[in-house]
């Protein structure tokens, strides 16, 4: 799969290439913030594959979580474009940022012990409240 995408105002632009790792909605609190409250769509695509090809992004850190994953988001137009962990080898690329979104297939849904009332999980998607065992 090739993913090519960016920011809402056009600064920072990002391609990914590879077997996607996951692709998937997030329920999981920290996603509700940078979401706005609903789910993240994202897919998580091997880092190997994965470069900016335009302008670099800001990137954040939160300081009092051990494992705190990094968020990289756009310094203009504040666009969330892709989240990096500790130890996992991919980038998760945030599917609104896709020039074209419907690349998007979604397989499963995860951290939903955080799920609110009015987030949708497709009927017959396997849902996990965290992370499904490998």
């Amino acid at each position: 799969m090739r993913v090519e995408g960016g920011c809402y105002c056009g600064k920072v632009r990002y391609e990914a290439e590879g077997e996607p790792m996951m692709a998937a909605q997030c329920h999981c609190r920290e996603c509700q913030y940078i979401t706005g409250g609903g789910p993240n769509m994202f897919v998580a695509m091997p880092i190997g594959g994965f470069k900016y090809t335009a302008s670099e992004p800001k990137q954040f850190t939160r300081k009092d979580l051990s494992r705190a994953v990094t968020r990289e988001f756009c310094p203009e137009c504040g666009t969330h474009l892709a989240t990096k962990a500790p130890g996992l080898p991919a980038a998760i690329l945030k599917v609104g940022t896709f020039d074209d979104p419907k690349l998007f297939n979604p397989q499963v849904a995860i951290y939903t012990c955080d799920k609110q009332a009015y987030h949708h999980v497709p009927d017959g998607m396997p849902a996990f409240e965290k992370l499904p065992a490998h």
